[in-house]
């Protein structure tokens, strides 16, 4: 793992594959850190002829955190967003969306394949409507558009990811069965969670940092990034949509606003996928990836 500095903070980061490859970027989601792009995954990407670059954005893994700010009241925040005000929050989307584009420059990455999941979906949507030159291609993955209309997630789900979590400290067993419970909850039907490998990769996490005010943090940044469907209708890269017909998070109709919204994007529904990206998918979505980055080369 390396670090740089880029947009005012630190970014942690490494890469797999030839430097001299196109770039792909990876792009993880809310409160999870850039080993959610597992080794497998990303030298499977690699083998295809990519430089495949993970990072931890802002306030996750061994990136800058923003601990000199508190976690929002979200019954506040939820309060001036319905007045019709902005509320003040740390950062935003497109502040993280900078923080991408200044990574490749310190990379001295003039374009990339950009990929995200779920919130780092989000991001790489804002790097593609905001910075065409550098987005060669866009894969967003289980991710949505900011469009109000759109159902929210199940009830239980919500309750579930906002529930206080155990200190994994000093109550590692009932922690890792809270959060095996949840990734088990928003796997889909045909893609069940491996809890023992589950239960690894997120002590690897802790191991690396544990900070939950910082997925606050990220929550507040998506909860003021609007409609961006607008934006999206700039986007001329080609791009793929990848969401799974179980997602229980955020919705398969996401996803498809998400497709709908980009000129030319292609949909890809995955039968009985949730919200999670599971290691029996990993070839069929890396082909899609590698397809989509074609689209560009041609």
């Amino acid at each position: 793992m390396k670090a740089v500095q880029a947009n005012g903070v630190e970014l942690a980061y490494d890469s797999f594959g030839d430097e001299a490859n196109d770039a792909i970027l990876l792009i993880a989601g809310l409160g999870t850190q850039m080993i959610r792009w597992t080794a497998p995954f990303c030298e499977k990407l690699a083998a295809y002829g990519y430089r495949v670059i993970r990072f931890d954005n802002r306030d996750a893994g061994c990136s800058t955190h923003f601990s000199q700010c508190a976690p929002p009241d979200f019954a506040a925040l939820a309060a001036t967003l319905m007045a019709g005000r902005r509320p003040d929050v740390p950062y935003t989307l497109y502040d993280m969306a900078a923080d991408t584009i200044s990574l490749l420059d310190v990379l001295a990455i003039d374009r990339a394949h950009v990929v995200g999941r779920s919130m780092g979906g989000m991001v790489a949507q804002i790097m593609a409507s905001e910075h065409p030159e550098r987005v060669l291609s866009l894969t967003s993955i289980m991710s949505s558009t900011g469009n109000p209309e759109l159902p929210q997630a199940a009830p239980d789900v919500m309750a579930m990811m906002t529930r206080p979590a155990p200190d994994p400290f000093s109550d590692e067993p009932v922690f890792l069965a809270q959060t095996i419970a949840f990734a088990q909850r928003i796997s889909g039907s045909r893609f069940p969670v491996d809890a023992e490998a589950h239960g690894i990769l997120v002590l690897d996490e802790i191991r690396r940092a544990y900070d939950p005010s910082g997925a606050a943090r990220q929550i507040a940044a998506m909860a003021v990034a609007g409609d961006r469907r607008s934006r999206l209708a700039t986007i001329m890269a080609p791009t793929l949509v990848v969401h799974g017909t179980d997602d229980p998070l955020i919705l398969p109709v996401c996803g498809k606003d998400t497709a709908t919204s980009i000129p030319n994007a292609e949909l890809m529904l995955i039968d009985g996928m949730g919200h999670d990206l599971p290691p029996a998918l990993y070839q069929t979505i890396v082909e899609a990836i590698d397809r989509t980055a074609r689209r560009a080369s041609r």
